[in-house]
């Protein structure tokens, strides 16, 4: 990742994107009259614009353990043990009745999160659109930016409170706009994708990204507009996915670098390092490690195909985890981040295919479904598809191939929730609770 310069460090005194002055909530927001953010949102240079893009880049990063323990607990796709926090084992589980806490870290810290980095995108759409010292053609590259990064960010706080909504509109803090319902959250998102897209076209990019960007690079570097181009569509396709509009989705990965018979592995991440101003992918847990612990569901090795090579994901420990004994035992670790420097996918090639073979499946184009369920299962050693080709079949499968292939990358929860299928996650302990969504936080006076 790149490392922030001093100079940014200047212009957000106080850290605005790394310290969290901003959010979404009005409570929480600090001065906005402050010669620092006037400086970028009045007649910046370009300068100041792409120091706020690499600074937006790299606060997005911000509390993504968080969200991911958050949707993979409550998804049941893993157990997070801890010492010092029994919450990811009770409140965070419906443990006796017990309701999911909106005033929790849980909660509160991806939320918040998320609303900084829409924060650091509405400074950067109203220093753009208000500079001098660029080209139209420019300004145009810095919005479609912008809007790209503040809709995925979005996106992420809705898959969070789901039908309870979230705010979209919150550009100006003493005035946020109304929570939307969640079908009008996904359409405002999706409008925010497309007019990107215009920004985006007869733009120039001005700005640098990290290697995050550039998939097997190992350096940042200027993005030229039909790669943004590409990413805001593989961004579009999700949506459309959550949308139920399967030719949305389809038309949305044409645009992309989407290929069946392609790398799985290539698309975009958030990428980390141990330099100065930077910081370290927290999801990462050492195999075998205690107090401190991440295990996947015991269902994860006891739902699994024979010979499936994803079962690599969650490595046997040299000893079971537990917690709340008997109840939540695992002996198998949490090891998709091999290390604290391993990236997070944003999205690849893999969920890509995957968005193809389920809009296909919900277009009842059946026998191209397979083709793209055929290309995931030959990938992890399994055999071809032979069940029945209808959508209940196929859509079981698909989204077998989900929860192995996209494993702690924060899709479980949702998939199965959007298929009507919460039903079918599992609970070890008697009397939780598998919820379908979280409240709004507190500090949003809902």
């Amino acid at each position: 990742m790149i490392i922030m310069k001093k100079s940014f460090i200047i212009y957000l005194a106080a850290g605005m994107l790394a310290t969290g002055l901003f959010s979404s909530c009005k409570k929480e927001i600090g001065s906005l009259n402050g010669p620092e953010i006037e400086d970028l949102t009045t007649n910046p240079t370009r300068f100041q614009l792409n120091n706020v893009v690499i600074g937006t880049e790299s606060g997005i990063r911000t509390a993504l353990d968080f969200y991911l323990d958050a949707v993979g607990v409550v998804g049941r796709e893993m157990y997070r043990f801890a010492s010092s926090e029994p919450r990811y084992v009770q409140s965070l589980m419906g443990k006796d009745g017990q309701g999911l806490d909106n005033n929790a870290f849980y909660l509160t810290n991806p939320w918040n999160a998320r609303y900084r980095g829409v924060k650091a995108c509405n400074i950067l759409i109203e220093g753009a659109t208000n500079s001098t010292s660029i080209t139209n053609e420019q300004r145009k590259g810095y919005l479609g930016f912008a809007k790209t990064i503040k809709a995925y960010q979005l996106l992420l706080n809705l898959n969070l409170t789901y039908s309870n909504g979230i705010r979209v509109d919150v550009a100006d803090p003493d005035n946020p706009g109304p929570f939307l319902n969640y079908d009008e959250s996904l359409k405002a998102i999706w409008d925010m994708l497309n007019e990107a897209v215009t920004d985006f076209t007869g733009s120039v990019i001005e700005y640098t990204l990290s290697e995050g960007f550039f998939y097997g690079t190992s350096s940042p570097a200027k993005p030229t507009v039909a790669q943004m181009i590409q990413f805001n569509r593989a961004i579009a396709a999700r949506v459309a996915l959550y949308r139920k509009d399967w030719p949305g989705a389809l038309t949305a990965l044409n645009g992309t670098f989407f290929d069946l018979n392609g790398d799985l592995k290539k698309g975009y991440y958030h990428v980390f390092s141990t330099r100065p101003s930077d910081q370290t992918n927290l999801a990462f847990f050492r195999q075998n490690a205690t107090g401190e612990v991440r295990v996947a569901h015991p269902s994860y090795a006891a739902d699994i195909l024979p010979g499936d090579d994803r079962l690599a994901k969650a490595p046997l420990r040299t000893n079971p985890a537990s917690a709340d004994q008997p109840a939540l035992v695992s002996n198998r670790d949490v090891f998709v981040y091999t290390s604290n420097l391993a990236p997070i996918p944003i999205i690849r090639n893999e969920e890509m295919i995957l968005i193809y073979a389920e809009a296909k499946i919900r277009s009842t184009s059946y026998p191209d479904a397979i083709v793209a369920l055929n290309r995931i299962r030959l990938a992890h050693n399994l055999p071809v598809y032979t069940g029945l080709a209808n959508e209940n079949a196929l859509i079981t499968d698909l989204l077998y191939q989900r929860r192995y292939s996209l494993f702690f990358e924060g899709h479980r929860w949702v998939d199965v929730r959007r298929n009507d299928r919460l039903a079918s996650l599992p609970n070890a302990r008697v009397g939780d609770t598998i919820f379908d969504k979280f409240p709004i936080p507190l500090t949003e006076g809902q």
